[in-house]
């Protein structure tokens, strides 16, 4: 079974039951045209209201994703598994991004002195026109509004291209900037084939493009957004190290372990995906880490105490399910779960894979889904070695009572990210983004404010 789009409609097959969610129809190429028509004429209009005008908008959305969570809520459960909590948690986190945006981020659009003499020059932080978004099905409303909401702040307006497995929610979110009064060709939504989005970034009407999925996919954009010369902004996948020292706190350090590896039932590009604990306390961690998982609930997502749900689609699970194999091949060991569930569930079995090597595929690859690999270190200097030889640089964490060795392990760290003694996570008050294969430009914080913005220089009677 898969939930892969026909030629002619976009797909939702709920990973529950194997059943249709929905299914809606690609748009014409005049249904395209007409929709970017409203992204660059709303831009024109958008872009001349005060910042503060924009910020109040993003408050009435903020309060319109609450009036509607529990509708959001059920159907991201519905179109890609997640547990109905994690998905009402999701639409939380959406509403105190809008908040935080519309308290902080005016002032981080106000002119910046230079240095110039007289204080005769400034930058003045200036949109850039419709941003084109292509956003994956993980985390179908939070992936769109992180990026969204400082873009639409900036003044840019915003063309969201969704994946097509989660095209409902995507509607539900349109509705959602229409009952918070936002004016039309602020925030659009494209349902079209791939060369449906390669028109669209040809498009003059176009100014830049973003986009959150594989590095397939965002070698695919990327090429495409540099020949018609536009910026883009590329965040792609992860296989993060979550680097245990001997002196760490391991009681912590499994907690937030099983958070960063399990949460969204592993689906999740900023994630605890590759285990290095130094030798002195991998066994007791390892055992720690094994019981723990087993304590996960496995069930109905819609059930409040369910934390592991199907996976979104059949076709992942079945190259998850190989990639584990392939691991076992070669040498590693099966410490718990490994397998499909059977019955018409997406099901797969939360798993921990020991004795991993920097030669194993669960070591060079990323695993997408409710898959742990726990690689062995023989000192600090070893775990970062390991961490670092991954063609991946999203994010990683660090857990040791060692401050100052902390410190400067974070400095060598390949990654976006360092998170020490607490497991990864995107919040608006820091910058979010990868190197490496991970990807390129921030999301979040000012960065992602003024990321698609022209940083113009104003000098006054230069002479």
């Amino acid at each position: 079974m898969t939930n892969e789009s026909s030629l002619t409609h976009a797909i939702s097959i709920n990973p529950t039951t194997g059943e249709q969610v929905g299914h809606y129809p690609f748009e014409s190429d005049s249904a395209l045209q007409a929709t970017l028509t409203r992204a660059a004429t709303g831009f024109r209009a958008w872009r001349g209201k005060p910042v503060e005008q924009r910020a109040q908008l993003l408050i009435n959305l903020g309060q319109a994703l609450r009036n509607n969570a529990e509708a959001m809520a059920k159907m991201i459960t519905q179109e890609m598994g997640k547990p109905i909590a994690q998905a009402r948690g999701e639409i939380e986190k959406c509403a105190q991004l809008c908040e935080w945006y519309a308290e902080h981020g005016p002032a981080m659009l106000s002119p910046e002195p230079t240095l110039v003499e007289g204080g005769k020059a400034r930058i003045e932080y200036r949109p850039l026109g419709p941003i084109l978004a292509v956003m994956p099905w993980n985390f179908p409303i939070w992936q769109v509004l992180r990026g969204a909401v400082p873009t639409l702040l900036a003044g840019n307006t915003y063309v969201l291209k969704h994946a097509p497995n989660v095209m409902g929610s995507a509607y539900l979110l349109l509705e959602a900037f229409r009952q918070a009064d936002f004016p039309e060709g602020v925030f659009e939504v494209i349902n079209v084939t791939p060369e449906g989005v390669s028109k669209a970034i040809a498009d003059p009407r176009i100014a830049a493009v973003t986009l959150t999925g594989s590095v397939r996919a965002g070698m695919a954009i990327g090429a495409q957004a540099g020949a018609a010369l536009k910026k883009c902004v590329l965040e792609l996948g992860g296989s993060d190290p979550f680097i245990v020292l001997d002196d760490a706190d391991l009681d912590e350090a499994v907690k937030a372990a099983v958070i960063g590896r399990y949460q969204n039932t592993g689906q999740v590009c900023a994630a605890a995906k590759r285990l290095i604990v130094e030798q002195g306390v991998a066994r007791e961690f390892t055992r720690k880490f094994v019981e723990a998982t087993r304590q996960l609930v496995v069930g109905d997502p819609l059930a409040s105490t369910t934390y592991i749900g199907p996976m979104a689609r059949f076709d992942l699970r079945d190259e998850l399910d190989q990639q584990v194999r392939d691991t076992l091949e070669e040498g590693a060991k099966l410490l718990l779960g490994g397998n499909k569930a059977e019955g018409p569930g997406n099901y797969y079995a939360p798993t921990v894979l020991g004795d991993v090597t920097d030669q194993m595929t669960s070591f060079k690859q990323e695993l997408f889904g409710p898959v742990a690999s726990i690689i062995t270190a023989r000192d600090a200097a070893h775990a970062l070695e390991l961490a670092n030889d991954s063609e991946f640089g999203l994010t990683a964490t660090l857990y040791t009572r060692n401050a100052e060795l902390a410190r400067q392990m974070a400095g060598e760290l390949e990654t976006g990210g360092v998170f020490i003694n607490g497991y990864s996570a995107s919040d608006p008050r820091v910058s979010f983004g990868g190197v490496k294969k991970s990807g390129f430009g921030r999301e979040l914080s000012h960065f992602g404010v003024r990321e698609f913005c022209n940083a113009q220089t104003v000098w006054l009677d230069r002479r």
